[in-house]
């Protein structure tokens, strides 16, 4: 398996803690199937995100995260407002700051480690 696809598993698992999470603190229901379903727009967004990004030739660049996170929101968004979700202005800047700080948060430790691996052959 190609490193990308575990690095696209990490832009995932940040949308799924962020509806499973978001579930859980409006007390609803936590379930695979709950969660799934809520999930659905921002994970086709992500996948969007990575497509347009063209995240598999950089996926640790911040610059990459950045363009990732913002179709993640802005396709999930949009796909919830099209099958009658909400998206009220608060929920975005939740979504956007969570799914912000997740996904970008991850490419920091990845540059970090990586400046260190290079530092280390030095």
């Amino acid at each position: 398996m190609k490193p990308s696809r575990y690095l696209l598993g990490l832009d995932a698992v940040a949308v799924i803690a962020f509806v499973a999470i978001g579930r859980d603190s409006h007390e609803e229901a936590v379930t695979v199937a709950r969660v799934a379903a809520t999930a659905a727009p921002f994970l086709v967004g992500m996948a969007t995100g990575w497509l347009v990004t063209r995240a598999w030739s950089r996926p640790t660049a911040l610059t990459t995260g950045v363009g990732i996170v913002a179709v993640t929101v802005a396709v999930g968004m949009a796909l919830r407002r099209l099958i009658g979700s909400g998206t009220a202005p608060t929920f975005v800047i939740v979504a956007a700051a969570f799914l912000a700080l997740m996904m970008l948060g991850w490419r920091v430790v990845a540059m970090a480690v990586e400046r260190r691996r290079v530092t280390a052959r030095v």
